[in-house]
């Protein structure tokens, strides 16, 4: 009986081990196979992912942000499972456009890519509930690292959606070595470009002495107006309208005689090209405009010559009211349901901003970085920019970021166009003056008295275009 009992006991502890052993093991096999069935919200070397991207820096030959992208996809890429694949770089014009197509399904528009370098304008075009929120990723610490003023520009209500990766501002480029004969034969000298007047002047001095080549270009009419509005204390958009005004009519007038006088080109298109061929000498541009600066020039007679250049601060419009735009479009992300393509997007986000990887690609392009660290970095040792040519430019920008207000552009609805079609109207007015000038007096009016006709007729022409 005992026997008997002590088999019946040890029996049922036996099924009972049996059977905690067996729920043990399906338990294991259910973690094992949720680990190795459910992917990850991570990208991985096991499980990698690529992110096409369009973006603005530099041609697909010559483009620092590429060089950047390579080291990237060859070490924390690779080692994270993250590719990053440049499929176009072209101007910020053309990717609005492309932008717009691809959201809208235009036939033949090409898939939107997971990034895209754009400015704010282009929120509306894609939507906002279509981008991806970087706060969402990057920690306040990580944020608190960016220069402040370059950051508040990603804000669209209470969703940052555009982050900073580069920064420029516009400076005055100079052919030094024609320059300096056309110095020695006038007296004009570098000094006196530091003033707006005092280049509008020497605009007209060597549209004379070259027997009537254009000075100079001014890449965007529409910036140099708002920091002529700024320093005259005046508001260039008032509730998304431009303000041809009393204090506009200040900025236009000394504009307007130089241009009419014949010392500013009025084509189409940026300086760098005019340079080349001797059409201009200087102008006024972005920064990052020095990737394109030539080393030598090409006569009408098809000779060469190599150059030096130099680029100045900003001409200013008051002596006590120094100021220029910084610009520069940012970084977005299109939201992935594979929230692998997000996280991946993050990391590469956060590579490229981390001050050492930020300096090495921004100098290359002549942009500014965009942490506090790179920036104090760069303005204590300008050893940082490798390329020599490119150290007055900096030394330019140093004065600026240290002596000048430095002012974001307003955006606003439809600000794309507005700018686009005052750059127009600019343009358009003041050739069609010039023409006029150069027709009446060679028919004898008195130059003087010609120029000032037109320089008031420009304005009332401008004034009403703008209206239409």
């Amino acid at each position: 009986m005992g026997w008997e009992n002590g088999w019946d006991d040890y029996s049922e502890g036996n099924m009972i081990m049996k059977k905690t052993i067996s729920i043990l093991l399906c338990m294991l096999s259910v973690t094992l196979c949720l680990s190795g069935c459910v992917k990850s919200d991570r990208p991985s070397s096991g499980e990698p992912v690529v992110l096409t991207m369009w973006h603005v820096y530099g041609s697909q030959t010559k483009s620092p942000l590429n060089t950047a992208i390579d080291r990237f996809n060859d070490t924390v890429g690779k080692e994270n499972g993250v590719a990053i694949d440049v499929v176009s770089v072209t101007s910020s014009s053309a990717i609005d456009k492309a932008l717009a197509a691809s959201t809208n399904g235009e036939p033949g528009a090409e898939k939107l890519p997971d990034l895209f370098t754009a400015y704010p304008r282009v929120a509306e075009i894609v939507g906002t509930d279509k981008l991806l929120a970087w706060d969402s990723y990057f920690t306040k610490e990580e944020l608190a690292a960016f220069h402040s003023e370059f950051l508040s520009e990603g804000y669209f209500d209470d969703a940052f959606l555009m982050l900073p990766i580069a920064k420029s501002t516009e400076a005055f480029y100079l052919n030094k070595t024609l320059f300096d004969r056309f110095s020695a034969d006038t007296g004009v000298t570098v000094d006196d470009l530091g003033t707006v007047d005092g280049m509008l002047n020497t605009a007209k001095v060597y549209y004379d002495w070259s027997g009537g080549q254009n000075f100079m270009q001014i890449n965007d009419f529409y910036n140099y107006v708002y920091v002529g509005m700024k320093a005259f204390g005046g508001e260039w958009i008032v509730d998304g309208r431009l303000q041809l005004n009393e204090t506009f009519e200040r900025i236009w007038d000394p504009l307007a005689e130089a241009a009419i006088y014949g010392g500013i080109c009025l084509e189409d298109g940026y300086a760098a090209s005019r340079w080349k061929t001797v059409e201009v000498i200087s102008n006024i541009g972005s920064t990052a405009d020095v990737l394109y600066q030539p080393h030598e020039v090409v006569y009408a007679d098809n000779t060469a010559e190599p150059i030096s250049a130099i680029a100045l601060p900003y001409p200013v419009f008051d002596e006590d009211s120094a100021g220029v735009v910084y610009r520069g479009d940012g970084l977005f992300a299109i939201k992935n349901s594979d929230e692998r393509k997000n996280y991946g997007a993050y990391l590469f986000a956060k590579w490229l901003t981390e001050a050492e990887n930020n300096l090495s690609f921004v100098t290359e392009a002549g942009y500014l970085p965009v942490m506090d660290e790179a920036l104090d970095t760069l303005f204590r040792d300008l050893s940082v920019v490798e390329n020599t040519d490119y150290h007055s430019l900096y030394d330019a920008v140093d004065i600026m970021v240290r002596n000048y207000e430095m002012y974001a552009l307003p955006l606003y609805d439809s600000a794309s166009d507005i700018q686009l079609n005052f750059e127009k109207n600019v343009k358009a007015v003041l050739k069609s003056a010039h023409n006029q000038y150069l027709k009446r007096v060679n028919e004898g009016e008195a130059p003087e008295s010609v120029l000032h006709d037109l320089t008031a007729a420009s304005l009332r022409e401008l004034r009403s275009l703008s209206v239409q």
